[in-house]
């Protein structure tokens, strides 16, 4: 190859406006990739609200569906006569309700606190109600037990109110 044919090289330095403008466009290009990183970081972080969401809905709904058998069980030891009080059976049923009680405490369920409390339409439901000589509502009974997580309530507490 001769001399003449080689192509020259272009050692010169940019112009100031073409450095400008590579400037430019890693700035532009910076920016779009801090936008995408910023948009994958809320994506995985929505995910992950809407994963926890969803088990803490299916938590409820199971304890929702499991409810009335820890209903029955209260109820029975409730009325359960003098003579058997002290009987190991009654004993064993009274453990399957504490059982069923920390079973749901480990899953973060907690009952919703009635008597004696102020009355709270977010986590009680009122059936009926004492006339008092107050304005301020005060739960007097608790007819069924009320449950929630965190601030979702599986369950409204059912509940007599008096005025005071």
């Amino acid at each position: 190859m001769s001399a003449k044919s080689k192509k020259p090289q272009n050692d010169t330095p940019k112009s100031d406006t073409q450095v400008a403008e590579l400037e430019a466009q890693i700035a532009e290009l910076t920016h779009a990739l801090q936008r995408e990183r910023a948009d994958a970081t809320n994506i995985r972080r929505r995910h992950e609200e809407e994963i926890t969401n969803l088990r803490t809905r299916l938590k409820a709904n199971v304890v929702r569906d499991l409810l009335p058998v820890i209903d029955n069980f209260e109820r029975a030891l409730k009325h359960v006569p003098e003579d058997l009080k002290g009987n190991d059976y009654i004993k064993g049923v009274q453990g399957v309700v504490k059982q069923f009680e920390k079973t749901l405490a480990d899953m973060g369920v907690e009952r919703i606190k009635t008597v004696g409390e102020s009355f709270n339409p977010e986590y009680h439901e009122a059936v009926s109600m004492e006339e008092g000589e107050g304005d301020h509502e005060i739960v007097s009974e608790e007819l069924q037990a009320g449950y929630h997580i965190g601030n979702d309530v599986i369950r409204h507490a059912m509940v007599r109110v008096r005025s005071e």
